[in-house]
């Protein structure tokens, strides 16, 4: 009970931090438009994200500068703080009409939830075992879900009826309701791996990130982080527009992706979690992402078909999301596990950076293939990079199990 307590807590707190970016970044697009926002406007409003990019800098005062006893406890709450005050800015009038402030309390945000985000998932390194951290990547891979059906529909829908501030009260309150139980982890106290952990000597911030790759299977997990998700993932953002170019009505597209998709990957995404133990993470590896380069190629070849195929696309649409749950959940999963006990913070977020740089990259080349190839190239060239990411995880799957299945079996790293 005690670690299903914990793995509520961190998920419903990953759920209240990805929740404002979405609905500001991938939800108000829509009221934009409606607003007379032009189409660029829109697009330099998704800068705001940026700020992911930098995780890996916002962990190194995370990591060092202490906050007394329970110090990630403190900078979580610390920023948590700030964010409600964000918020408390942000709904007091009705800011579609103010571009800049709209997007500078936006960046605000994204700034907060990006940092907040690093104390949070350190502290699941240092209260959970290892086997558990794994279901805590498939939980946050379900949350990431979850977060886009909250945040890029219902709370657009609750902003159109109930007005603007609505949405903010409501992201408020779930923060809120999150922070309380992080008071009793400082309180209590910690496991005695993660004590030892806080009195570590600090190395030079370089010598830092050198020693994250100097760890054994290091190197072969960062090929397989920076190669396994970007395309599955870049396929799933260019469904809408696929579906409504083939000429499905926009209700029904936001209702198979959003909702459905939405649900499909969040139930694939905490399958995966449980089935990685049983399978073994480098059977995990391999299956996942050969699942993922399967529905790659059904859509593909679906898109490729002549008109009529409409069936074949929904259940296309559906199985992608199912496998990039999967992959999701490895991902997530195995950057925990790669992340030493002693450096919580900066191990994660030189992680997420990674996965981050990519995630953003790849959309735009294949936004940039679609306008040069169609969606039948693009879909193809994406697919040979699942490929390619399928190959790099069979040759490195190995070496990375060698790496965590001490971990998982309790043998814990003391580096």
């Amino acid at each position: 009970m005690r670690l299903f307590g914990l793995q509520l807590l961190f998920g419903w707190m990953n759920l209240a931090l990805a929740v404002p970016a979405i609905y500001l970044m991938f939800g108000m697009p829509v009221v934009m438009r409606q607003h007379g926002w032009s189409g660029t406007e829109i697009g330099m409003f998704q800068l705001a994200a940026l700020p992911a990019i930098f995780k890996f800098l916002f962990a190194v005062p995370v990591q060092r500068m202490r906050l007394g006893r329970g110090h990630f406890v403190h900078w979580l709450l610390m920023l948590c703080a700030v964010l409600l005050a964000l918020y408390w800015q942000l709904g007091r009038e009705n800011l579609i009409d103010d571009h800049a402030l709209l997007f500078v309390l936006t960046l605000a945000i994204s700034v907060a939830a990006t940092w907040a985000d690093i104390p949070l998932n350190a502290l699941a390194v240092q209260w959970l075992p290892r086997v558990e951290q794994l279901r805590a990547g498939s939980i946050r891979s379900a949350v990431m879900f979850l977060g886009a059906i909250v945040g890029g529909g219902i709370l657009i829908v609750v902003q159109a009826r109930h007005g603007w501030q609505a949405p903010f009260w409501l992201m408020g309150a779930g923060l809120v309701l999150g922070m309380p139980p992080f008071l009793l982890l400082r309180s209590r106290a910690a496991p005695q791996k993660a004590v030892t952990a806080d009195h570590a000597p600090e190395p030079g911030m370089l010598a830092d990130w050198a020693g994250f790759f100097s760890q054994p299977g290091a190197r072969q997990w960062t090929l397989l982080l920076l190669t396994s998700f970007p395309f599955i993932g870049a396929a799933w953002l260019y469904l809408k527009p696929l579906m409504l170019d083939q000429g499905m009505p926009l209700e029904r597209v936001a209702f198979i992706v959003g909702i459905v998709g939405g649900l499909t990957g969040a139930l694939s995404s905490l399958v995966g979690g449980l089935l990685i133990p049983l399978l073994g993470i480098a059977r995990a590896i391999v299956l996942y992402l050969l699942v993922a380069l399967s529905v790659l190629i059904l859509l593909t070849l679906t898109v490729w078909m002549p008109p009529g195929g409409e069936g074949w696309l929904i259940a296309s649409a559906i199985l992608v999301a199912a496998g990039m749950g999967l992959v999701s959940a490895l991902m997530f999963g195995l950057t925990m596990c790669f992340t030493r006990r002693r450096r919580n913070a900066t191990d994660y977020g030189l992680q997420v950076t990674l996965f981050t740089v990519v995630r953003l990259a790849v959309p735009v080349l294949a936004g940039m293939l679609l306008d040069v190839l169609g969606y039948g190239g693009m879909l193809a060239v994406l697919t040979l990079g699942v490929l390619a990411a399928f190959g790099i995880a069979f040759r490195v799957r190995e070496a990375v199990a060698r790496s965590t299945q001490p971990m998982l079996v309790g043998r814990d790293e003391s580096a």
